[in-house]
């Protein structure tokens, strides 16, 4: 998915613990504005959390990997634009 939204802000959830991890970065999708990303940092492959949006919002998001690993995983992840 080709994500030119703005970055808003960054959440890196490396130090955050993993139960508190989900839910701070729907908190943070969910106060973007449309049109708007946020930058998610995370120490794994986020496929989980893929699939987690794709159920919860699904057509509402936009996921872009900025960088894929082996130690740091970087998605941009957006608020979309209704057509």
């Amino acid at each position: 998915m080709n994500n030119t939204h703005p970055i808003k802000t960054t959440v890196d959830v490396r130090s955050v613990p993993p139960r508190e991890r989900h839910p701070l970065i729907f908190q943070t999708f969910d106060a973007l504005q449309l049109g708007e990303s946020f930058l998610l940092v995370n120490d794994h492959a986020p496929t989980p959390l893929y699939y987690q949006f794709l159920h919860e919002r699904e057509n509402q998001f936009t996921w872009d990997y900025v960088e894929e690993g082996p130690e740091v995983w970087q998605v941009r992840i957006g608020k979309q634009v209704k057509p």
